[in-house]
């Protein structure tokens, strides 16, 4: 195999990993990776939605116990299990509506650089404004989110939609504009990535069914298990240090990724 397409493809791996859960959009950072590197994965939308699927992966082995601990809560009739799980089918909804709806469009306008780097650096001012007005929270656990605030972070995550605004920034930066605690706003961003992830990567299975193919396959399995290890590397260092630090580096990496890159674009 190239040596060359071997480390394009950890580096893509790497950039999934240790931005899908982070403010500061992964499928920007992809964009901008992919046409920096002149990256040519393997055929059709395979390599992007496997190594999707490795990073949600990584959060469902994070997180394993709670999810076994609603599943059988929800069994069990548990109130607290069935009001968690009724708050992240709540807030998924407006992304699976808004995402089925306006798909196409999506993918075929939005879906380039100059896109991603204007809405890097107008998501990072967003994030030090929020995070300079934010009130006292009011939610201090994911137990905690009721279907109101819950449905009013999944429509905040709609606005992901738009590469380099970032998924979990909206959802996070939501909840924080809802008074949800740091933590707490991070946690509910990572449960409510698996159905909205999963489901977008499903729908992205059928839009493009004709021109899978599953070719390169050392290199799909590769970007798989890079996307993984650096996921389940980042989620819990990311809680740790919002809790105590915030955002605002991940607001000023933001700008000054997405200033370089828009210089990078206008003067090339």
């Amino acid at each position: 195999m190239d040596l060359t397409l071997i480390w394009k493809t950890v580096l893509i791996g790497v950039v999934e990993g240790l931005t899908e859960f982070l403010p500061v959009s992964s499928t920007g950072h992809i964009i901008l990776a992919e046409e920096l590197l002149n990256f040519q994965g393997p055929p059709g939308k395979v390599f992007e939605i496997v190594i999707q699927l490795g990073a949600i992966l990584a959060v469902c082995f994070l997180y394993r116990q709670k999810l076994w601990n609603t599943a059988t809560g929800i069994l069990g009739r548990d109130k607290r299990a069935i009001r968690f799980a009724a708050a992240i089918v709540v807030a998924f909804l407006p992304a699976a509506v808004v995402g089925v709806a306006a798909h196409s469009y999506i993918k075929s306008v939005l879906f380039n650089p100059m896109v991603v780097a204007i809405a890097l650096i107008v998501g990072g001012v967003a994030i030090l404004v929020i995070e300079r007005f934010a009130q006292r929270p009011r939610i201090k656990s994911v137990d905690d989110v009721d279907l109101k605030t819950a449905f009013l972070i999944g429509l905040c995550q709609c606005l992901a939609m738009v590469p380099g605004v970032s998924r979990a920034g909206a959802t996070i930066m939501g909840a924080r504009v809802f008074r949800v605690d740091r933590a707490a706003a991070a946690e509910f961003s990572f449960f409510l990535a698996i159905p909205t992830m999963v489901g977008a990567t499903v729908y992205d299975l059928y839009k493009n069914w004709s021109v899978l193919s599953w070719d390169h396959g050392v290199v799909i399995a590769l970007g798989f298990a890079v996307a993984f290890i650096s996921a389940a590397i980042v989620v819990g260092a990311f809680v740790r240090f919002i809790s105590r630090h915030g955002f605002a580096v991940f607001a000023w990496y933001r700008i000054v990724v997405g200033g370089a890159a828009l210089i990078f674009l206008l003067v090339r």
